[in-house]
């Protein structure tokens, strides 16, 4: 009997052993998981889910990565979750979001946001200076508005490369260039903002998050009454495009020479065949166009913050930026040394030294009635 009592003690204690390693195995596999969160357009959440997350897996395998297309309800929820996470000490169920921790002060202000350092994600040391997005994210990626141009029939020695240099081949290529409306597309309003821009001194800083109408008073004016001056001078005598992919189409079949567009959509339709060959980039060399660098950011709280780290540090790699540029047209926000000749080699005269700045909100809201007023007042803003 004390034989059969010893071995059922012995077979409960292997079974107590096994549940335990179970338990422990689960565990395991759970922090292994990375919740990975974007609502970037198509291009970018496609790239994200055939590209990047199976490379990662792949130089990864311990890890497993849950992506969450947020397109259509944003991320708000997902950083409230986080936020009330933290009260209650529980799990924000995110790892990594695709997105620019600016966009949400009442969680910045919460301290939900790990602050990366190099020594947490070592790939940090090899960002470009430009790449700057502030303490709680890390830029992967940006686009900024340049021009595009048919170099058959614009020459090196005509290329522009101040405003004031681009607004004299407007004047002396009548019909040849074009911009969209500045609410229809980024490419169009960007370059009403680089006009506000060059009014104001080409001084970016004096345009705060905070909204200022005093501001708006003494430069808006001097903006529009330039950009009024160009109306006649613009692709069928101020005809303004509805969007950024007829301005695309507009150099391609030959109806205007030279653009703006962004970087990305630019770089994808020359490697698509959509632009011809001749088509070259260009980027403005006194103040460029604005644009903006993306980041990932990563809650402090997250279950798996080791897998964040090593997710976005994959990010930098080499390999992983040339993708940023070969597969959605954006540019790396590696030191471009570091990146393949070729890739080096498509970016080489429009990567960015900088980025202006821009607040967006109701400085956009102003411009884009004070541009339909002023410049395009033949133009409905609902057509």
């Amino acid at each position: 009997m004390l034989n059969k009592h010893l071995a059922r003690l012995a077979l409960l204690a292997s079974v107590l052993m096994v549940l335990s390693f179970g338990v422990i195995s689960v565990h395991a596999q759970s922090t292994s998981v990375i919740n990975l969160y974007s609502d970037g357009d198509t291009n970018i959440t496609d790239w994200l889910q055939n590209t990047v997350i199976p490379a990662f897996t792949a130089a990864y395998p311990q890890y497993t990565v849950n992506f969450t297309n947020t397109r259509g309800p944003g991320d708000q929820p997902i950083v409230d979750r986080a936020v009330a996470a933290m009260q209650t000490n529980s799990d924000p169920q995110f790892e990594v979001m695709d997105e620019d921790p600016r966009s949400f002060p009442d969680a910045t202000n919460a301290g939900l946001w790990y602050q990366p350092t190099v020594a947490d994600i070592p790939n940090m040391a090899n960002l470009l200076p430009a790449a700057t997005v502030g303490p709680d994210g890390v830029a992967y990626r940006g686009s900024q508005v340049l021009l595009a141009y048919n170099s058959d029939v614009v020459p090196d020695s005509e290329v522009p490369h101040t405003y004031g240099e681009l607004v004299e081949w407007i004047l002396s290529h009548p019909g040849q260039f074009v911009y969209c409306r500045p609410d229809k597309g980024g490419s169009g309003g960007n370059f009403v903002i680089r006009a506000i821009f060059e009014v104001s001194g080409r001084d970016p800083s004096k345009f705060p998050l905070t909204f200022d109408q005093s501001v708006v008073d003494q430069y808006y004016p001097q903006a529009m009454k330039l950009l009024a001056a160009l109306t006649p001078y613009i692709y069928d005598n101020g005809s303004y495009p509805a969007g950024n992919n007829i301005s695309l189409q507009l150099l391609e079949n030959g109806s205007v020479n030279m653009i703006t567009a962004w970087s990305d959509q630019a770089i994808q339709a020359i490697q698509q065949g959509i632009l011809p060959e001749s088509t070259k980039l260009a980027q403005l060399q006194d103040l460029p166009f604005p644009g903006s660098y993306t980041s990932f950011v990563i809650p402090k709280n997250a279950a798996n913050l080791q897998g964040a780290k090593d997710f976005v540090n994959f990010m930098l790699t080499p390999d992983m930026q040339a993708s940023v540029v070969q597969t959605i047209g954006g540019f790396p926000a590696l030191q471009t040394e570091l990146l393949p000749q070729d890739v080096q080699n498509l970016i080489s005269t429009v990567a960015p030294t900088s980025l202006p700045f821009w607040p967006g909100a109701q400085w956009d809201d102003i411009r884009n009635q004070q541009w339909y007023a002023q410049v395009a007042p033949n133009i409905d803003p609902n057509s």
